[in-house]
């Protein structure tokens, strides 16, 4: 939701500046009018008009949404001149980089997409952070928790450090000794994080800065 406050010489005026600045319509948005002015005695005391109007949620989310992001990141695709389609898939908390409940899975499917995945990963999280912010600025709204991938990419990647995760844990707890994994962007950290977060053996720990961060796997005991 969206609170708009503006003032001119009337309310009509005043009306127009604030449904161009949340671009709606005037079936879009709640309109109160908090003062319809005075122009006063002579020009003294002359009072602008004051109107609050309030845009709420006007699209649904469960389609709509769904429909902007997809259509958003088609447009980004076509303009870097990579061939691929856009899929949507049911995604859960397990998918998200930042661990909200829902999420839209957005999958992209081609040939040759290495260049949108990028080393470690890190040209794909910049591209879901740019569909973000476009789609949202497009929807006047937050969106719900979206994660784009490519050919499956981070569902595989996802496995893979679940089972890395898994085989290191149980050296660590055999062996009493600490081990610390290769530098990782924070959403495959949080994957090694929550892998083991209820383990009876093992706890874990980011160590290091910016790139080189990373992820010890400690014993208990």
């Amino acid at each position: 939701m969206r609170v708009v406050e503006k003032s001119a010489r009337t309310v009509e005026e005043a009306v127009k500046l604030a449904l161009t600045e949340l671009n709606r319509s005037r079936e879009e948005v709640e309109i109160n009018v908090l003062s319809e002015g005075s122009r006063g005695v002579f020009g003294i005391g002359t009072e602008e008009a004051k109107v609050r109007v309030v845009a709420g949620n006007c699209l649904n989310l469960e389609e709509d949404a769904m429909d902007i992001i997809k259509d958003t990141l088609e447009n980004i695709l076509e303009k870097m001149d990579v061939e691929a389609s856009v899929y949507y898939l049911e995604g859960d908390s397990s998918s998200d980089e930042s661990g909200e409940a829902s999420t839209s899975v957005y999958n992209i499917e081609g040939d040759e997409l290495g260049i949108l995945i990028g080393r470690r990963g890190q040209t794909l999280s910049c591209l879901q952070y740019i569909v973000k912010i476009i789609a949202a600025n497009r929807i006047q709204d937050s969106l719900p928790s979206v994660v784009i991938d490519v050919n499956g990419y981070k569902q595989k990647r996802q496995q893979v450090l679940k089972e890395l995760a898994e085989r290191v844990a149980e050296q660590v707890e055999n062996s009493g000794k600490s081990f610390t994994l290769e530098p990782m962007p924070a959403y495959e950290r949080r994957i090694i994080h929550l892998a083991l977060s209820n383990h009876p053996g093992v706890k874990t720990e980011s160590v290091g800065y910016g790139e080189d961060r990373k992820v010890s796997i400690i014993p208990k005991y």
